[in-house]
């Protein structure tokens, strides 16, 4: 008779290759995040400040580039179709990560994560669809509010402090790689209008030389660049967003490590080029997209217009209940539970951060009412509006459970052995038992040789003072 098998915990504890991974991308995107937050900041201030505000609209909408190539494209073009090819690159290795060696290489694993993403994108649009129907407005913005910040919502993490347990981290970073890729295939499929099949042809054929030369293991930046800005130039004249060709690039490099190898060629890479994707490519798009005019008038036009008001309230409400159902929902109906150290309070506080839809919310945004400017920087300002109050309520629910949090966290990470690898993953190692059996002899030889010492020191100041009694009787 076979053994009853353990039903799987939810949110349970990662394994340590697993956990300092995340510990390590995590780490990079909060600074990233950090600095998208300056560049948002400083966009909104360059933008209504009324001494700046025509040099941040000469600025972003002077054209620069080889007009015969057709990439005669303003600052802000090349912010959004250039800069953040790089971000979709990086995206593109973590997805392929995450595919072969993280949570989503198991198909019953991968199966919580994919659901409340997919739950998470899919709410959010209902909620804007039913808003808009309700009040006359456009369907075009349906897509704006699927999209989850991650680097935003890390941001907010580090400066409210929150020590999140890992599992709970991981949880949104590979809900943030899904929900990437199920946005890339929205711009893909939705945002493309008409195909010049000679670009697009070109640009399948230089990936194709691009998965070539990775194949035969042919190495240099010097080879790779160049191709990479073909590849993307083409992508761009064929009318595909050409943040696709970032992803595509992404996606075939190998992030599995063979013998000898301390790191895999995606690994390597996503090293070098995060820092600069996190660093340069986010900001300098935040800088560029987030400069809307803020006013008393405009930001409460955001709740009475139907496309705005779908935008916040997806984003708030959608994103929520939507990543928190989906989890809700895979955990019933796959026999999984709950790690025993969490409540799903917890779980719905991170399907609130999820609603922080930053980046590609702004993308899709100016994609989805391109030629309509003014609408365009309204719908910008309710991502702005959405993502913060989404920001303001994850913080609250987050600092509940806060001192709950940080002695998880404390056991997570406490060395007692000294080994360098905390305590909680050497539980069934003999040699574990053996140091800790060690240093416990070697505190208790040490208390033992303390009771001696003081037992001699008051054994010596008793004698004194008996000794000073009996010379003041005789006295007497």
């Amino acid at each position: 008779m076979s053994a009853p098998r353990t039903p799987r915990k939810v949110f349970g504890r990662l394994s340590l290759p697993e956990r300092t991974f995340v510990a390590d991308a995590l780490r990079a995107e909060t600074v990233g995040g950090v600095l998208l937050l300056v560049a948002a900041v400083a966009a909104l201030i360059w933008a209504n400040v009324p001494a700046f505000q025509d040099s941040y609209d000469s600025v972003s909408h002077f054209h620069i580039g080889p007009e015969a190539l057709g990439l005669d494209l303003s600052i802000e073009h090349w912010a959004a179709d250039g800069l953040l090819a790089i971000f979709f690159f990086v995206a593109g290795i973590e997805l392929k990560r995450e595919l072969v060696a993280g949570e989503l290489r198991d198909p019953k694993a991968a199966a919580l994560p994919v659901v409340a993403a997919l739950c998470g994108m899919a709410a959010p649009a209902l909620v804007y669809v039913l808003t808009n129907v309700a009040g006359g407005g456009s369907m075009d913005g349906w897509a704006v509010p699927t999209a989850t910040d991650i680097a935003f919502a890390l941001a907010v993490l580090a400066v409210i402090g929150t020590s999140l347990p890992s599992a709970l981290r991981a949880f949104l970073l590979t809900l943030a790689v899904v929900d990437d890729l199920f946005a890339i295939l929205i711009i893909a499929l939705f945002f493309t209008e008409q195909i010049d099949f000679a670009a697009l042809g070109g640009a399948v054929l230089g990936l194709v030389v691009f998965w070539l030369l990775l194949r035969k293991g042919v190495r240099g930046w010097y080879v790779y660049l160049p191709l990479a800005l073909v590849i993307w130039a083409l992508m761009y004249n064929s009318g595909v967003h050409a943040t696709i060709a970032g992803v595509a690039m992404g996606l075939m490099l190998r992030c599995t490590r063979r013998e000898a190898e301390q790191h895999s060629p995606g690994e390597h890479i996503e090293h070098l080029v995060r820092p600069l994707s996190a660093g340069l490519a986010v900001p300098l798009f935040a800088l560029f997209s987030a400069g809307v005019t803020v006013s008393g008038g405009a930001l409460g036009e955001v709740f009475t217009q139907p496309e705005t008001l779908g935008v916040v309230l997806g984003l708030v409400l959608g994103k929520s209940l939507g990543i928190f159902g989906g989890t809700w929902l895979t955990a019933r109906f796959t026999k999984a539970s709950l790690s025993d150290d969490l409540a799903w309070a917890d779980v719905f506080a991170v399907a609130t951060l999820a609603g922080i839809g930053f980046t590609v919310s702004l993308l899709i945004g100016e994609l989805a009412f391109e030629g309509d400017t003014a609408l365009t920087d309204e719908v910008k300002a309710a991502v702005l509006v959405g993502s913060v109050l989404a920001a303001m309520l994850a913080s609250v629910l987050l600092k509940v459970r806060n001192s709950r949090y940080r002695r998880m966290v404390e056991t997570e990470e406490r060395d007692d052995d000294h080994s360098g690898i905390p305590d909680i993953y050497e539980e069934d190692d003999p040699a574990y038992h053996l140091r800790m059996a060690a240093i416990h002899d070697a505190k208790a030889a040490e208390h033992r040789r303390l009771a001696e010492v003081k037992a001699a020191e008051q054994a010596r100041l008793a004698e004194v003072t008996g000794g000073a009694g009996e010379e003041d009787d005789r006295r007497a």
